[in-house]
């Protein structure tokens, strides 16, 4: 029976759009960093580390140049 609890999470992850696949995979990779920091004996603040994140793509986004030049 757990076999098929596991079969249906994939069923339905396989139905989701590409862009909410890709959502839900980015937004879990901050928690996945700051669970093996903290295994490793250095935890890190998930909060820290999405702030950190959302600067820098903020960063990229505006330091992106125009196609036009």
């Amino acid at each position: 029976m757990e076999d098929e609890k596991w079969i249906q999470a994939v069923e339905r992850w396989r139905k989701l759009p590409a862009e909410e696949r890709k959502r839900r995979h980015l937004e879990a990779i901050p928690r996945r960093v700051a669970n093996s920091m903290a295994m490793e004996g250095e935890p890190v603040d998930e909060d820290w580390i999405r702030e950190r994140l959302a600067h820098l793509i903020n960063e990229n986004e505006v330091s992106t140049p125009d196609s036009d030049s």
